[in-house]
C-alpha cells in the first residue's frame, strides 16, 4: 500500500476529497492480506464497541453492505478523484479475495450477498483492465441465474422476500450486470422475477402495496419496504417498457403517498429520514418514476421529501429521524448523496449547496486526531443507541462516507467532469454534472 497524497498525517481535512483521502487513510489499517487477497475487518478500532457475534457486521464480510465488495468500490472512487495509483491496489488486492472467495457466498443478494460481489468484480475489471476479475464476475452471475427456485404462485426468485434487500435487489444487480457485461440471459431472467414481484402487488385485501411482504418489510421505506419495491418497478418499466411494471408502481407510491405528511411544500413519509427506510431513499423511488414516466408530480414529491429533510434541522439538530449516525445506510452520508443526485438531476443550486453544508457536518465529526485517518464513531444500530462503533464498510461505515464526499468533490467540476459510482438502487445521473453544464462551451 502507497502513502497517502496530498496531506501529512496530523492535518485535518479542508475539503470533501481530502477527508475522503483520511477516511481512506483509515480503511487501510483495517487490512488483511493473505493468499486469497485482501480483506478489510469490520470494526477495527479499539476504542469502539465492536458489533456482537452473528451481527450485522461480522468481523470480515465479501458484502456491498459491510464488507470487501463495497470497499473495493470506494477505492476505485479514491483512484479516480485523486489521480493516485496506489489506491488501484488497494481496490485491485480486494477485488482478488472476491474472486477467490466468491463460490463460498450462498445469499444471492445485493447488498449482503453475491449479487453485490458481482458489481464490484465487474468494475474493477473495468477500471482496473483485468479479465481475470471479469471473468470472475460472469461465472458468479451465472450461478444466481442457475440458483433461482421456483414458487407456489408459478414465479421465480431466490429467497421469496420480494423487497431491495432480497429478490428485488438482485434484480436490481442482474440488469446491471447484463448491460456491464453484454449478457442478454441476465436482464431475461431480472425481468422473469421482476413479473412475479408486479403480480404480488395487484390490489388485495391487506393495506399495502405488497401483500407477500413481512410485518417488518410493509412499512413504505426503501430498503425493505414499498417505496424500494415501487422503485424496482419502475426501474424495470424503463428497462423494458412493460405497462404492468409501470402500474405496479404507480400502486406502490399511491400508499407511500397516503401514509404521507404534507406541511406547506415539504413532505414526510416516515419518522426517519434515511436512504435505508425514510426519507433519502422514499425520495429515489419518486425520482425513478419521473425518469422513466416524465410525470412532474413525481419529481416535484422528490423535491417535497427533500424539503422535509432541510425542514427538520437535522443533522445540526438530532431527531428521532436523524440521530448519532454518519453512514449511507442510515445518516448524513445518504443525504449527501440525495442531494448531490438531485442537483445533477436538476442543476438547482440549493440542493448542491446544503450537500455541502452537510458534508461539512459531517467531516467535523470525524475522528481522526491521532494520526492514523478519519472513522466515524456513531449509534449505527437504532436499537441499541448505547453500542457506538466505527465502522469501515459502504452502507454502514467509513468507505460509504468517503464515496459520499467523493461524489460531492466530483460535483460541480464542469472542466473536468468524472464518471462516479453509483449502486444500482440509486437513480441519479452517473456524473454529477447537470446537462447544461456538460454542454457549456469549454473556457
Amino acid at each position: 500500500m502507497g502513502p497517502d497524497p496530498f496531506r501529512s498525517s496530523d492535518e485535518r481535512a479542508e475539503t470533501p476529497l481530502t477527508a475522503a483521502i483520511m477516511a481512506g487513510r483509515w480503511i487501510r489499517t483495517a487490512a488483511v492480506d493473505d493468499e486469497s487477497g485482501r480483506r478489510w475487518r469490520a470494526n477495527p478500532d479499539p476504542h469502539g464497541r465492536a458489533a456482537p457475534p452473528g451481527g450485522p457486521a461480522p468481523l470480515y464480510s465479501a458484502s456491498l453492505h459491510s464488507g470487501a465488495a463495497g470497499i473495493v468500490l470506494f477505492f476505485l472512487e479514491l483512484a479516480a478523484g485523486t489521480g493516485h495509483d496506489a489506491y488501484l491496489e488497494d481496490a485491485r488486492a480486494g477485488a482478488r479475495y472476491l474472486a477467490s472467495t466468491w463460490r463460498r457466498q450462498a445469499d444471492a443478494s445485493l447488498h449482503h450477498g453475491l449479487a453485490g460481489v458481482v458489481l464490484a468484480l465487474t468494475e474493477a475489471g473495468w477500471a482496473l483492465g483485468e479479465e481475470r476479475f471479469e471473468s470472475a464476475a460472469l461465472a458468479a452471475a451465472d450461478r444466481i441465474v442457475r440458483s433461482a427456485r421456483g414458487f407456489d404462485d408459478g414465479g421465480i426468485g431466490w429467497s421469496g422476500d420480494v423487497t431491495l434487500r432480497g429478490d428485488g435487489g438482485v434484480v436490481l444487480g442482474l440488469l446491471r450486470a447484463a448491460a456491464a457485461l453484454g449478457v442478454p440471459a441476465y436482464e431475461e431472467m431480472a425481468v422473469e422475477v421482476g413479473r412475479r414481484i408486479a403480480r404480488l402487488t395487484a390490489p388485495r385485501e391487506r393495506p399495502t402495496a405488497c401483500p407477500a411482504l413481512s410485518a417488518e418489510a410493509a412499512p413504505p421505506g426503501f430498503l425493505a419496504g414499498t417505496a424500494g419495491t415501487a422503485f424496482l418497478l419502475a426501474h424495470l418499466y424503463g428497462a423494458t417498457g412493460e405497462e404492468a411494471f409501470l402500474d405496479a408502481a404507480r400502486r406502490g407510491a399511491a400508499v407511500v403517498q397516503a401514509a404521507g405528511v404534507l406541511t406547506g411544500e415539504s413532505a414526510t413519509v416516515t419518522d426517519h429520514l434515511g436512504y435505508c427506510s425514510g426519507s433519502a431513499g422514499i425520495a429515489r423511488m419518486f425520482y425513478e418514476l419521473y425518469r422513466v414516466s416524465g410525470d412532474g408530480g413525481d419529481l416535484e414529491w422528490a423535491m417535497r421529501l427533500a424539503r422535509g429533510v432541510r425542514e427538520s434541522g437535522a443533522p445540526f439538530r438530532q431527531t428521532a429521524g436523524l440521530w448519532n449516525v454518519a453512514c449511507q445506510c442510515c445518516g448524513t452520508a445518504g443525504l449527501i448523496e440525495l442531494y448531490v443526485g438531485l442537483w445533477a438531476a436538476t442543476g438547482e443550486q440549493e440542493h448542491l449547496e446544503f450537500a455541502r453544508r452537510l458534508a461539512d457536518h459531517l467531516i467535523g465529526r470525524a475522528t481522526g486526531c491521532d494520526g492514523r485517518g478519519y472513522r466515524w464513531y456513531q449509534a449505527y444500530r437504532r436499537h441499541r443507541p448505547g453500542e457506538a462503533s466505527a465502522d469501515t464498510g459502504y452502507l454502514t461505515g467509513a468507505a460509504g462516507i468517503g464515496a459520499a464526499l467523493l461524489h460531492l468533490d466530483a460535483a460541480g467540476q464542469a472542466d473536468r467532469p468524472r464518471r462516479v459510482i453509483l449502486l444500482p438502487d440509486n437513480p441519479f445521473p452517473p456524473i454529477p454534472m447537470p446537462a447544461v453544464a456538460l454542454r457549456r462551451p469549454a473556457g
